[in-house]
């Protein structure tokens, strides 16, 4: 781009909707007249912001009984809507997601009831036997997923560990009850370090499937150190887990270290700490020596804990959670400013690595909606909406990841803990071992509306909106109309630049959304802005294209126009 400012000239249009000959028709509240107006906006492609990395899900845990046991169709189906690039007749495939996260599993699936995780979905395979050897035909159904997002062009394998092997922890299981230190044996029984024999393990597979033709870029070796882990009051541990102290954690990612290099793993770094809340990343979350995870491993050098300087964490990542820290736009806003400030102070990239719709007794609630009950599924997507935009667009994330792909609906829960719900062939609380069926959630549309469109290497880059089109007449009557008509609403996505530093082609996205038997057709641009539109539904800053409404068997006739 030789330019270092781009005018955009956008045109507010006047919403037709398509006529259709069906007893469907959508009839607004007001005839959506708006008068045309043009207004530019500077994009300063000299200043940018984060580069992306890649927009990623994880396999845990249904993943490996989808590719074990559903049918080919169905597995085929599934892979598509997360890896596949085409758009096809307008309409995407997919999502395209650019990572994969591999959860490397203790062995508690070996284990089975003796295991004690209450639900064998939770319990996972290990590549690992007790004596030793390796048997890299186990986590088949993971593999197979493997398999179909290398096939597909998702070519970054993030391999991320819960658990010490069960054979190298304190009590022989895959959950701790050590309270919040390591369940990790000191040493075995020839005397070997404990935290040498799990980072060789954590090697050894990276460097099979790097053997294998894949690319490891990284390796978490822990998951929300912050937690105990322990079971809970029924005497069963809800799945693999395990604590960290601080000083354990050290320990770990330099006998890594050590053992990427000498593997001779020359393109795959180590992920810390997998935080469960931003706060504990960039400061005191109430966990003691557990928060503070930028001051403790990359900012205080002469400290204990520093492991900034570890040839296998460069470029510097930290990672965490969005979890407990989305419930209001000010906790929002406020979270992750503090955590990009103290992101940069230290040059530290900030990758998001696991989000899905939490919630305990007693918390505050999401603000859009009294209950979970009260909300829609449309509501949930976009609280997710809201995370992901502020992840991006405040706390300057180069990396974001969904937590559970694939689901059943259970207890009422909707779509807070799936992009794919599951239903196995005896119902949703059957064995996911059977063979079923599978539908693509909103929640998957959210992600998609970056994941599809922004690749890695994109960059962020800067956007001035004069007052003049933000306080618009046509602006923002055209906000009131689409606020006032839940079906219209569209997903969000941003505007990016290459890394060669080529506007992005298409300012345009497409999005097809099922909502209440209409589908709403969305083309819309997003650019992040200083004036946020908090009123309105749609939970971002945003510009809004029209969008129209229309049947299924119905052929909008319209254009929309971003003029370079």
């Amino acid at each position: 781009m030789k330019n270092k400012y781009i005018l955009f000239g956008i045109s507010c249009l006047a919403a037709a909707l398509s006529a259709c000959s069906d007893d469907l028709t959508f009839s607004p509240d007001y005839e959506p007249v708006l008068k045309a107006k043009n207004e530019t906006a500077t994009v300063n492609a000299a200043t940018t912001y984060q580069t992306i990395d890649g927009f990623a899900s994880s396999d845990a845990w249904t993943m490996d009984y989808v590719g074990k046991y559903w049918s080919d169709n169905n597995k085929e189906g599934i892979a598509k809507l997360l890896f596949s690039q085409e758009v096809k007749n307008n309409q995407p495939e997919g999502i395209g997601l650019s990572m994969w996260r591999v959860n490397l599993g203790g062995g508690t699936a070996e284990q089975g009831e003796a295991s004690n995780i209450a639900s064998k979905v939770n319990r996972a395979e290990c590549f690992l036997n007790a004596d030793g050897t390796y048997t890299w035909g186990k986590c088949s159904g993971q593999q197979y997923f493997m398999q179909k997002a290398k096939e597909y062009g998702c070519n970054q394998f993030v391999l991320f560990s819960n658990t010490p092997p069960v054979y190298y922890t304190k009590n022989g299981k895959g959950y701790s009850d050590n309270g919040w230190y390591a369940n990790l044996k000191n040493t075995n029984d020839d005397g070997v370090d404990g935290y040498g024999l799990f980072a060789d393990y954590m090697a050894t597979v990276a460097r099979h499937f790097v053997d294998e033709g894949y690319n490891i870029p990284f390796i978490s070796p822990l998951n929300e150190p912050q937690y105990d882990w322990g079971p809970g009051s029924d005497g069963k541990a809800a799945q693999e887990g395990c604590g960290w102290m601080s000083w354990e954690i050290a320990n770990l990612a330099r006998e890594m270290d050590k053992k990427l290099t000498d593997k001779n793993l020359e393109g795959t770094n180590i992920l810390i700490a997998e935080s469960g809340s931003w706060k504990s990343v960039y400061g005191f979350d109430g966990q003691g020596q557990k928060s503070q995870v930028i001051l403790q491993f990359f900012e205080d050098k002469a400290g204990e804990y520093y492991i900034g300087n570890l040839k296998h964490m460069q470029p510097n990542v930290v990672c965490g959670h969005s979890y407990w820290v989305d419930r209001t736009w000010n906790q929002l806003q406020e979270t992750r400013t503090e955590l990009r400030k103290a992101a940069e102070k230290n040059n530290l990239k900030v990758y998001q690595t696991e989000w899905s719709m939490l919630h305990n007794a007693g918390e505050t609630m999401y603000e859009d909606y009294d209950s979970f009950d009260d909300a829609t599924y449309m509501d949930l997507a976009l609280s997710m909406a809201k995370v992901l935009h502020h992840d991006l667009a405040t706390a300057n994330v180069s990396s974001w990841s969904y937590w559970t792909t694939a689901s059943v609906e259970v207890y009422s829960q909707k779509s807070r803990f799936y992009m794919i719900r599951l239903i196995p062939g005896d119902g949703d609380y059957g064995d996911i071992a059977l063979d079923g069926t599978y539908s693509a959630s909103k929640n998957l549309w959210v992600l998609g509306n970056y994941s599809l469109f922004v690749r890695p290497g994109y960059k962020r880059v800067d956007l001035n909106i004069p007052n003049t089109l933000y306080k618009s007449n046509t602006y923002q009557n055209f906000i009131r109309f689409i606020a006032g008509h839940r079906p219209l609403l569209p997903l969000i996505s941003m505007e990016y630049i290459r890394s060669d530093n080529q506007l992005l082609p298409s300012s345009l996205l497409f999005q097809k959304l099922y909502i209440d038997e209409l589908i709403s057709q969305s083309y819309l641009l997003f650019l992040p802005v200083q004036y946020p539109c908090e009123w309105f539904l749609l939970p971002c800053w945003c510009i809004l294209l029209p969008v129209y409404p229309v049947r299924e068997k119905c052929r909008p006739n319209r254009k929309t126009y971003v003029n370079h």
